[in-house]
């Protein structure tokens, strides 16, 4: 909807006011990591990749969106520490 229209802003608006009513919702946090991204506001988008990798700590998508959030951040050796992980939780070990 939001995000179809190109009102990127918007989408993201709407998507804090989910976080806010259901802080546990890993996608929509997922989602607030992408578009913060998108929107160059690094901090935000690192906060919630974090609060998804806490939310699903056996998901190595959620370790790799964290690693792209810290590298586009400047974070590179949190990056690397989030890969590896995702890594890790790939390869089972």
């Amino acid at each position: 909807m939001l995000k179809n229209s190109g009102d990127m802003v918007a989408a993201v608006a709407a998507l804090e006011q989910v976080v806010a009513t259901d802080h546990d919702f890993s996608l929509a946090h997922s989602a607030l990591a992408a578009w913060y991204t998108r929107l160059d506001r690094h901090e935000e988008a690192m906060q919630h990749a974090r609060t998804v990798c806490q939310l699903e700590p056996n998901d190595p998508f959620s370790y790799t969106a964290l690693s792209v959030a810290c590298m586009r951040g400047g974070r590179i050796p949190e990056a690397e520490d989030a890969l590896a992980k995702s890594r890790m939780l790939q390869s089972g070990s």
